[in-house]
């Protein structure tokens, strides 16, 4: 949280004394970062709910994340993250680097990564070979369009996982478009994340491309072409300037 005092002379009136008045606008910083490289990143495969580990290269681009916000003298207060350990270790290394580690982390499967359904565990260019670019293409990046739908009998559908046994079956999902993920993850933004900014907490969110998408798209009230076009690198943290009222002034990748 930042504070910016504009001070100046204010005549209310031509009957009345010029006199000195002082503003305070109080800016905060809110932190997105994706996880780094998982291991199906690297071999080009779309990943979901599937609980892939980051790989080598995704360790290394966490640290670096950790070093640069250090450098930038970046500490925070509250950390969000998904059920997925490629973002909950993400999140766990840029802290360590920042000596973050005791600050209180919430989990919640509302953050995980977009589920792809019948796409989860398919390499990407066979899927383009079979289905074509642009079949594909829409099924990434159209916020309404479904992936092929898996069954409940798929061995991966969520209820089979112990982590989600909380969840209803309308929460456990067959296939999900962008927009069915946006609007999952908008409750856990009002519910957890906005009373934290409210209390002036430093905030760092560590989530997944589409989750992080339909954050992005809500905050910055993005059009869905323009969210279509949205590309979101791994482990580069995302910073939003915010106003008193938690609305976007400017936002930038740290570099």
């Amino acid at each position: 949280m930042a504070f910016f005092v504009f001070t100046g002379l204010k005549q209310p009136s031509l009957k009345t004394h010029w006199y000195l008045y002082t503003y305070v606008f109080i800016m905060q910083k809110l932190v997105l970062i994706r996880h780094g490289e998982s291991v199906w990143n690297l071999e080009n495969r779309f990943t979901g709910w599937t609980d892939v580990d980051l790989s080598e290269e995704g360790y290394r681009q966490a640290k670096r994340a950790g070093e640069l916000l250090k450098k930038h003298e970046y500490n925070f207060d509250a950390g969000f993250t998904s059920l997925l350990k490629r973002s909950i270790k993400t999140l766990h290394i840029v802290l360590e680097e920042l000596d973050n580690l005791w600050i209180p982390v919430q989990k919640s499967w509302r953050l995980n990564e977009r589920f792809y359904g019948a796409l989860q565990g398919c390499n990407k260019d066979e899927a383009i070979a079979k289905y074509g670019i642009g079949q594909v293409q829409l099924w990434r990046r159209d916020p309404n369009c479904h992936p092929p739908a898996i069954t409940k009998e798929d061995e991966r559908y969520p209820g089979h996982d112990i982590r989600y046994k909380d969840l209803t079956e309308r929460e456990l999902p067959l296939t999900e478009n962008l927009s069915e993920t946006m609007d999952r993850v908008l409750p856990f933004w009002n519910e957890a994340i906005i009373p934290a900014l409210r209390k002036n907490q430093k905030v760092i969110i560590c989530a997944h491309g589409n989750s992080l998408r339909a954050l992005i798209k809500y905050i910055d009230n993005l059009t869905d072409e323009e969210v279509t076009r949205l590309e979101i690198p791994t482990a580069v943290p995302w910073v939003y300037e915010l106003d008193e009222g938690l609305n976007r002034i400017r936002h930038y990748y740290l570099e």
